[in-house]
């Protein structure tokens, strides 16, 4: 009831759409002006109507700018082909398989333009439990907006005349603050099961409750997400991580049940009182960083979710006999190879990860030339940040981090006398060089 009078009072009286119209809500109902849109968006827009196409700004950046939030990027959505749309722009590509999207450059911009997509037709090829794998069906916008998730993000803004075309109420729900699914839940999820995902991680990031008929299903149907590639979970996961609300999805993501097709090793690392406390204060460091619209690394992010499990791995090792260093290399490489068959961390970011861990039992060697070496160290920053977390969490001594925090900011002389002295079994044992023979005296 909320939504629907919701959506009278945006749309108006003399608005009200048929079954496949949309309602068309002007500036003074919604208050998004064409100046909030970016340029290239506005743009690519502008030149794809002036071919005589159809082209909106759509989906989470509208969503965005109803709700009083800095949209992260601006989509474009046409009734043109992804070929008539590569033909119109010069500084453009086509990519993608499973649906062809185009890249259109604008200056420093780069805008996703998609053709609006068809209905699923009975011959659509999907997996055995019904997840979609080939989907290059162009249509109609309004079965388009018909076969995106949820409700506020079918939302299309046409910046030429500053109105929003809403085909299934997502401005009202948005006003409701309810985050609901367009169509079947159910059959949803087995088109997509990411769209479980998705679901915690915009409710999160937005403030919205899950519409209990989208809620319900999803802990019965987590299963699903072992069928996805490994690659489109980690590109979810790293949205989820970044979104700014990190602690608050991945709270939700256990609730939910869903935290097993993605982070195996979780449920380990959450039910040890020290690999919790490490966990959250890691999400809520990253969570400020965003808010405050500093950069954030995947490779620091996913060191903190495992690196409890490397401990554990660690200690067992040297426990057998193994020695310290290379125990650690081994603890490494099993605990992000058990973590590759759920996501498909890329060689580059693992080798971040690895990187970062390997630096920790460097922090302890605070004597000699060591310190001074490590501070040219490439991964400094990221491995000082990472010492000072674990000091926060209670798992080492804080001193530790404190020592390191001065060391960096203090000059030379004073370096110098932060130095630990040296253990007698730390020094080096010098070879004796070896005397040459003296020479014998000329006869």
């Amino acid at each position: 009831m909320i939504r629907k009078f919701i959506s009278r009072v945006f749309s108006g009286k003399n608005n009200r759409a048929g079954r496949n119209e949309p309602v068309v809500i002007p500036v003074s109902g919604h208050g998004i002006t064409r100046d909030r849109i970016s340029s290239g968006s506005r743009r690519t827009c502008e030149t794809l109507q002036a071919e005589g196409f159809k082209a909106y700004v759509v989906g989470g950046a509208v969503r965005d700018l109803l709700i009083g939030a800095e949209p992260k990027d601006f989509d474009v959505a046409t009734d043109a082909t992804p070929e008539e749309v590569k033909r119109a722009f010069r500084r453009s590509r086509i990519i993608g398989r499973r649906f062809q999207i185009v890249h259109v450059m604008m200056g420093q911009e780069q805008i996703e333009v998609t053709t609006f997509r068809g209905e699923l037709g009975e011959d659509t090829k999907k997996d055995e439990h019904g997840r979609v794998l080939h989907d290059n069906v162009f249509g109609s916008q309004a079965e388009d907006a018909a076969r995106r998730d949820f409700t506020a993000n079918a939302l299309y803004y046409d910046p030429t005349t500053e109105t929003v075309l809403d085909y299934h109420h997502g401005v009202g729900d948005l006003k409701a603050k309810t985050l609901r699914m367009i169509g079947e839940p159910r059959a949803r999820y087995r088109e997509d099961p990411v769209r479980m995902l998705r679901a915690v991680r915009l409710a999160a990031k937005l403030g919205l409750a899950i519409d209990p008929a989208a809620k319900k299903p999803i802990r019965e149907m987590a299963g699903l997400l072992e069928n996805v590639p490994a690659a489109r979970l980690f590109d979810e996961m790293l949205k989820l991580l970044t979104s700014g609300h990190a602690v608050k999805c991945i709270t939700q993501l256990r609730d939910e049940g869903l935290h097993h097709g993605l982070l195996p090793l979780l449920d380990v690392i959450l039910e040890q009182p020290m690999g919790e406390r490490f966990v959250m204060a890691a999400l809520a460091n990253t969570d400020e960083r965003i808010r405050r619209g500093k950069g954030s690394s995947p490779g620091f992010l996913f060191a903190t979710l495992l690196w409890h499990e490397v401990l554990a791995h660690w200690e067992k090792l040297m426990a057998a006999g193994e020695t310290k260093i290379p125990a650690l290399y081994q603890a490494m490489d099993t605990v992000l190879d058990v973590q590759a068959e759920k996501l498909a961390i890329t060689r580059r970011i693992a080798g971040d990860i690895k990187e970062i861990w390997a630096l920790q039992p460097r922090f302890e060697q605070r004597t000699g030339k060591r310190p001074y070496a490590l501070l040219e160290h490439p991964r400094f920053r990221a491995g000082y940040d990472f010492l000072l977390l674990r000091g926060e969490a209670g798992e080492i001594d804080s001193e530790i981090g404190a020592w390191w925090t001065a060391f960096q900011h203090a000059d030379g002389e004073r370096r110098a006398n932060m130095l630990l002295p040296e253990a007698a079994g730390d020094k080096k044992k010098r070879r004796r060089k070896r005397k040459k023979p003296a020479a014998e005296p000329e006869a």
